[in-house]
């Protein structure tokens, strides 16, 4: 059992890794999730801050959250491919680095311009970091525990969306916006010496190279794959990128109870990571229908159940808990059909999320602006949801043909 002070991981192979070193490397790379997922989301509620300290409009200001994303979908396949040479516990360390001088320069961005670009730079480790962390936590663990060990690593994302958004938001809105950043590049420094002293030297985790990397898009099931959570998580960012004017206008909420419920939705992310890992370990395919298909029908009720400020709160919380239960079984999923190129593939699962982000929400500000209200994005993600489905199945099939 660990003691008050952490062991040092020196391990000669991750095979022989006892399970006190194994629980202070998974702590290590889920404080990295934590990080990303903090700044990933504290922006959104910080907009009317930023834009009044740098001086532009707030829909100019939403264009920061655009940069990260876009640093994200860019960062993800050129970093995974650009490092696949090194060995991976150097890769993460050095990808936490990056995400903490991202941070770091948002904080002292001086213009709007200088803004957007350490946004950018922030958003480039976010995929690569993901990938090669989920490769890292799957080498740690018996073959049948893979997809526990993945969902451990995204805890730290879920995690952030219950206590590290809110925390930061709340400083930045009594600090000024830029305080929230430091926050974040503190946790990223912090993340960076649990990396170098928890996690072990990998050896479980192949190195390659970046033709083999590449090697991934040559591949159809990576891109069904992939397609699965673009189309699928399309509708649960349709409905969150507008939840808090559903919940007010729709539900009935007082304002003041938005960033409570926004919390319950990080608590069902929390539950559906690890529901998830266990489901996708047990049974990875029927597991992914099954989600895929509880995604659709939590959606389409929500359509009702918005219109009841109870209901709303347990609608959110099932949305939260649906679609983070789907992320440990895809990135699984893209491990076993990727063959020697997991590290790109795995990283481009969370490119393929930031597109369904700004997917869901071009949709359901559609939606929106054609006078259908507010709670046509979760009809408009009940039909993503079952299209996400239908790929599922067209891959499947393809993989079986193959086979035969």
């Amino acid at each position: 059992m660990p003691t008050t002070t952490a062991p040092r991981a020196e391990l000669a192979s991750t095979d022989s890794a006892n399970s006190g070193t194994r629980r202070w490397a998974m702590l290590a790379l889920a404080m990295g999730g934590f990080g990303i997922g903090t700044t990933e989301f504290v922006a959104m509620g910080l907009l009317p801050d930023i834009a009044s300290g740098i001086g532009v409009s707030e829909p100019t200001a939403g264009h920061v959250i655009s940069a990260y994303a876009l640093g994200v979908v860019v960062g993800a396949p050129l970093l995974a491919a650009a490092t696949a040479r090194l060995p991976r516990k150097l890769v993460l360390i050095g990808l936490m680095v990056a995400f903490t001088i991202g941070n770091a320069a948002t904080v002292f961005a001086p213009s709007y311009e200088w803004l957007m670009v350490s946004r950018f730079v922030a958003g480039l480790p976010h995929g690569a970091y993901f990938g090669v962390a989920s490769l890292a936590a799957a080498s740690l663990v018996p073959a049948g525990q893979r997809a526990k060990a993945v969902a451990t690593v995204m805890l730290g994302l879920s995690v952030a969306n219950v206590v590290g958004v809110p925390a930061a938001a709340a400083l930045g809105q009594h600090f000024g916006w830029r305080s929230a950043f430091t926050i974040v590049t503190v946790i990223g420094v912090a993340t960076v010496a649990a990396l170098v002293r928890w996690v072990p030297d990998l050896h479980g985790v192949a190195i390659t190279n970046p033709i083999t990397e590449l090697g991934a898009l040559r591949r159809s099931q990576v891109w069904l794959t992939l397609a699965v959570g673009t189309v699928g998580f399309g509708g649960m960012f349709a409905v969150y990128t507008y939840v808090s004017t559903t919940l007010t206008d729709v539900a009935g909420l007082p304002i003041a109870w938005v960033p409570v419920v926004l919390m319950v939705y990080g608590v069902g992310m929390v539950v559906g990571n690890i529901v998830g890992g266990i489901l996708a370990d047990r049974a990875l395919i029927p597991s992914l229908f099954a989600l895929l298909a509880t995604m659709a029908v939590v959606l389409a009720l929500f359509v009702a159940a918005a219109h009841n400020p109870y209901t709303a709160v347990v609608g959110v919380f099932a949305i939260g808990a649906a679609g983070a239960a789907l992320v440990p079984g895809l990135q699984t999923r893209l491990m076993d059909v990727a063959a020697d190129a997991q590290s790109l593939a795995a990283a481009l699962n969370h490119a393929a999320l930031n597109i369904a982000n700004a997917a869901g929400a071009w949709l359901g500000g559609i939606v929106i602006a054609a006078g259908l209200g507010y709670t046509a994005p979760a009809a408009v993600g009940a039909m993503l949801a079952i299209a996400g489905l239908f790929v599922l199945g067209i891959s499947v099939l393809a993989q079986r043909r193959t086979a035969d």
